[in-house]
């Protein structure tokens, strides 16, 4: 069974997002109201994944996704996010973290992003994929041909799944423009992933947009 951390400070949404996961058969190991009750719950625990708010008094979020990476790599990130906080979401993709949901995500996006989390996944979610985009400047002449180039690696079907990975679209949404299955979706988005040597849905998104420009 997967099993959880939960941390933040706010006992309301700790409560609240225990019921949902709980609900769905995944573990809640503990709750922290803090980073550094985080880490060390982590560290007694040893949990398949830390439900990390950015925003918490002392040790914030950012610290303690860096923190788990060094200190407990075998449990993994996901992190709690809101719109307007661009720029801590950027800077949690570069210190280790493997998802990213809304505070304002459906119930069943989080339990589907626990889960791919938990399976060794990178899991965004097309809104926070949409916002961080909108955040990051365009990049150098040598990076957009360098992303030009590991498109150029792609066959034709694989470029539109991409591309409608670029919109911030989810598989179901893609599934729907493309008219195939979500898991075909998923088989072509773990595909282009790895030819673009891509962790993420988010990274693979700035490649397409660096590719056009």
């Amino acid at each position: 069974m997967t099993a959880v951390v939960i941390v933040d400070d706010e006992p309301l949404v700790v409560a609240g997002v225990r019921t949902v996961l709980e609900a769905a058969g995944i573990a809640v190991a503990a709750t922290a109201h803090d980073g550094a009750d985080a880490v060390a719950l982590a560290l007694a625990h040893r949990p398949d994944v830390a439900l990390v708010d950015l925003h918490m008094p002392g040790m914030g979020g950012l610290e303690v996704v860096e923190r788990l990476a060094a200190v407990s790599p075998g449990t993994r990130a996901l992190v709690l996010t809101s719109f307007g906080d661009q720029e801590n979401v950027l800077a949690a993709v570069e210190g280790g973290a493997a998802g990213f949901v809304l505070k304002t995500c459906a119930p069943e996006e989080l339990v589907a992003a626990v889960r791919a989390v938990a399976a060794g996944e990178a899991y965004l979610s097309p809104a926070v994929t949409r916002m961080v985009l909108g955040l990051v400047a365009p990049e150098s002449v040598p990076r957009r041909r360098d992303a030009v180039e590991r498109v150029a690696r792609l066959a034709a079907r694989e470029r539109e799944v991409l591309e409608l990975v670029a919109e911030g679209l989810s598989n179901a949404e893609i599934a729907g423009r493309a008219h195939m299955s979500e898991a075909t979706v998923k088989t072509y988005v773990s595909r282009v992933l790895a030819k673009l040597a891509c962790t993420n849905r988010v990274q693979a998104a700035m490649l397409a947009r660096d590719a056009r420009r």
